[in-house]
């Protein structure tokens, strides 16, 4: 059984604290679902990088076509898997961009690699050739010989502001056990309910 608490990130830390005590690689890795401008769902994995009342948030190249898509239509999906516990975690709701601040403070943390990457990649456009990508990493390293990488303008956060979050666990003889918390409004109290599996 799933042991309800009254605020569902509480529930969620317990669970996300565990699977990073189990899970082999990434237990912060989540698939993202975003709607394209033809109404067509488009699902990619990306990882979360914190999380609090505000919401979840990751980050990525706004000119990436997930980028476009949250920018276009304000709305996702989260869904964490931790296949070593049997556990997963699905979210919904709107997104918003993080500030500029938080994106130059996230940006800061990253592997020097990882900076020069973000100036390199086209993210979601056509590649000519391997070749290709590994000469502008290789620009873009010599631009940034010494100093700090600044942040693309075009890379930056998103925060998904949670208006359902559900929880599952597996069960014997596919007896799962589901916990649904759900709000009207960001400042609006939760209200669950227990799902047929």
């Amino acid at each position: 059984m799933i042991r309800e608490k009254d605020d569902p990130l509480a529930l969620f830390g317990d669970w996300l604290a565990e699977a990073e005590k189990s899970e082999p690689n990434d237990p912060n890795a989540m698939a993202l679902a975003t709607v394209g401008p033809d109404g067509m769902p488009s699902q990619r994995m990306v990882l979360l990088k914190g999380y609090d009342a505000a919401g979840f948030v990751f980050y990525t190249n706004h000119e990436s076509r997930k980028g476009e898509q949250l920018l276009a239509h304000a709305k996702a999906a989260l869904l964490f898997h931790w296949k070593s516990l049997r556990r997963q975690v699905r979210i919904e709701g709107p997104v918003s961009q993080t500030t500029p601040a938080e994106a130059d403070a996230y940006f800061a943390t990253r592997a020097r690699g990882s900076q020069i990457g973000a100036w390199a990649s086209d993210q979601s456009r056509p590649l000519e050739s391997r070749f290709a990508l590994e000469k502008r990493v290789a620009e873009f390293t010599t631009r940034h010989i010494i100093g700090t990488v600044s942040r693309p303008p075009y890379w930056s956060g998103f925060r998904l502001q949670p208006s359902l979050i559900e929880f599952w666990q597996d069960g014997a003889f596919r007896l799962h056990d589901r916990l649904e918390y759900r709000r009207k409004a960001p400042d609006a109290a939760w209200t669950t309910r227990t799902l047929y599996p």
